[in-house]
């Protein structure tokens, strides 16, 4: 995993990265430290990271001047900050997690788990950040009707029937987005409150139809967990 960590405070930076490294151990690849928004931002633009850990206010920044940027890219974003009560507007903009300052090596591992395993949090993401022409939007989770794994990228299937390339991976979104998105298969997340029924097809072959008429595959061995959960 490459890991970097945006924070002002050298003291809480080297804190942060010895409780990483304690934690994740043979994990880590990488692990670099910049103590301001610009440096961050510029080496996060020459190199590939994995994670980033990132401070609210660094040398009198802002840093959600920057969080619509950062949380439309591949990465995984967790905010480590003594502003608390941004917590739910950093989670509505899809960051994996939000730790109070001051943290402890627990609490820093518990934000580290919700990279692999579905930890939810009390608070819901609303949006999902995009880059578009260049440009950042904002796409609300609840115009999504479901979502296609295209390599390391994803497609966002909208309400209006439109269609919006998203820059993380479909295992990386589904670590963000609410229990109502059910991984169907491999390559689709559902909003389950846009399921219609299960169809068998012959063959053990199934699929689930959708509100907007489509037929999404079913994978096989999810097949009966679908059924149990969603249309018992």
């Amino acid at each position: 995993m490459n890991i970097l960590i945006i924070e002002d405070e050298a003291r809480i930076a080297r804190r942060i990265e010895r409780m990483i490294r304690s934690i994740l151990g043979k994990e880590i690849n990488s692990l670099n430290l910049c103590d301001s928004l610009d440096d961050g931002l510029k080496f996060i633009a020459e190199n590939e990271i994995d994670l980033l850990f990132l401070d609210l206010n660094l040398n009198g920044k802002d840093g959600f001047d920057v969080l619509e940027t950062v949380v439309s890219e591949s990465f995984h974003t967790i905010i480590v900050s003594a502003y608390k009560d941004r917590a739910i507007k950093a989670f509505e903009y899809g960051v994996l997690d939000f730790v109070p300052k001051p943290f402890d090596e627990d609490r820093l591992a518990k934000a580290l788990r919700r990279i692999t395993s579905k930890d939810v949090s009390d608070t819901a993401i609303k949006y999902l950040a995009i880059k578009k022409r260049g440009k950042q939007s904002l796409i609300k989770v609840e115009n999504i009707i479901y979502i296609k794994g295209a390599g390391i990228y994803t497609e966002l299937f909208l309400q209006n029937g439109t269609k919006e390339i998203h820059n993380k991976s479909l295992e990386n979104l589904r670590a963000l987005l609410p229990d109502s998105f059910e991984r169907i298969h491999k390559s689709y997340l559902v909003e389950m409150r846009n399921a219609k029924q299960i169809i068998i097809e012959p063959g053990s072959k199934y699929s689930l139809e959708i509100s907007n008429g489509e037929q999404l595959p079913i994978g096989r061995t999810r097949y009966k967990n679908l059924q149990e959960k969603w249309f018992s």
